[in-house]
């Protein structure tokens, strides 16, 4: 049987200060989440270069630009 997507993706580039930031408060609030690399992929350098770090949701294609704290990050997800 295959997996389950992960329900949130978090689009980042290596070595970005905010995405490290994103990703510790995605960590902090313990919920699963997959990273990808916008460096990998031309359409999303395009689409997410000068937002970065962006939270996605796969189920809703919801997305929450950088910056966000823990309160915005919390309303995002519904919390």
């Amino acid at each position: 049987m295959p997996s389950k997507p992960f329900q949130y993706i978090l689009f980042h580039t290596d070595a970005c200060h905010l995405c490290e930031l994103a990703a510790q408060l995605l960590d902090e609030i313990q919920i699963e989440y997959e990273m990808h690399d916008i460096c990998d992929d031309d359409l999303l350098a395009e689409q997410y270069g000068i937002r970065i770090p962006v939270l996605k949701c796969t189920d809703t294609d919801k997305e929450l630009n950088w910056p966000f704290d823990m309160g915005s990050l919390q309303e995002f997800l519904g919390a």
